[in-house]
């Protein structure tokens, strides 16, 4: 058992102040004992589109050098829920998600495959015009269990999932920066669809907030159970919420309910 974290932040154009606003949180998660520390989508900058890709650094470049130094400061494992990682395309950068270990190193990186292209009455947005997907699902083997990684809008896409549950995931991320308009109707019943479907703990850091993309977000970053019990859940603002994460509850719910056993079209 050890304790997971979820960091909900309100990240703005300005880079510096992001960095300090969450270095300052997941330095709280950690003194209170949190082993595991995700942040959300974009975390180190949101802001217009085109300047997200003017801005766009590689996977050593300064932002995940400093989220890298922090991991090994304080000894955690940490999950930058996203940042813009440059691509080979001038005018599309990637959504990317990188997990480090406690000694700072890279352990894995995600690149956000389902894109939010949408014209929803809240308003439109086209997130493939200055990101480029990525093509493949992420898992990774910790000492604190097998982790599956997914950013924001995959999260409407269940196969995704099963696909990271089957290659042995027990802890689901997903980082985001779900809309107010969509995250008050889909945001919990997705998450909790997520962890019942698939048997294993979600962790889900949101950005929380007036956005200056003119959509706010919703916020209530969550961490759902393998019965899919929310056992944190933040409300507004910057914030970070603990839950205690037992390997051997995932374990004792798949066995009880041997649901991947039985799913006879997923074989």
């Amino acid at each position: 058992m050890f304790t997971a974290a979820a960091v909900q932040l309100n990240s703005t154009s300005d880079e510096q102040a992001n960095w300090e606003q969450a270095r300052a949180l997941i330095e709280r998660a950690a003194a209170h004992g949190a082993r595991f520390v995700a942040t959300p989508e974009y975390t180190n900058y949101l802001g217009p589109h085109d300047e997200k890709v003017r801005r766009a650094e590689p996977l050593d470049g300064p932002t995940c050098r400093r989220f890298g130094d922090l991991a090994r400061g304080l000894g955690l494992y940490l999950l930058l829920g996203s940042f813009n990682e440059r691509s080979d395309e001038e005018r599309r950068c990637f959504n990317t998600s990188v997990l480090f270990g406690p000694r700072g190193e890279i352990l894995a990186t995600y690149r956000k495959i389902h894109l939010f292209d949408v014209d929803v009455t809240a308003g439109r947005f086209a997130e493939s015009t200055t990101c480029k997907p990525g093509d493949a699902p992420v898992v990774v083997a910790t000492e604190l269990g097998v982790l599956g990684l997914s950013i924001c809008y995959d999260l409407r896409f269940p196969e995704l999932y099963r696909q990271l549950t089957h290659a042995g995931a027990t802890i689901l991320t997903v980082p985001s920066a779900f809309t107010f308009y969509t995250g008050a109707a889909h945001w919990e019943p997705l998450l909790r669809a997520r962890a019942i479907e698939n048997q294993a703990y979600v962790v889900a850091p949101n950005q929380s907030g007036k956005s200056p993309h003119g959509f706010p977000d919703y916020g209530n970053s969550m961490i759902v159970d393998p019965w899919g019990v929310i056992v944190a859940r933040a409300s507004e603002g910057e914030q970070v919420i603990l839950a205690e994460l037992d390997p051997e509850r995932v374990a004792r719910v798949r066995r009880e309910m041997p649901c991947q056993l039985h799913a006879v079209l997923a074989r």
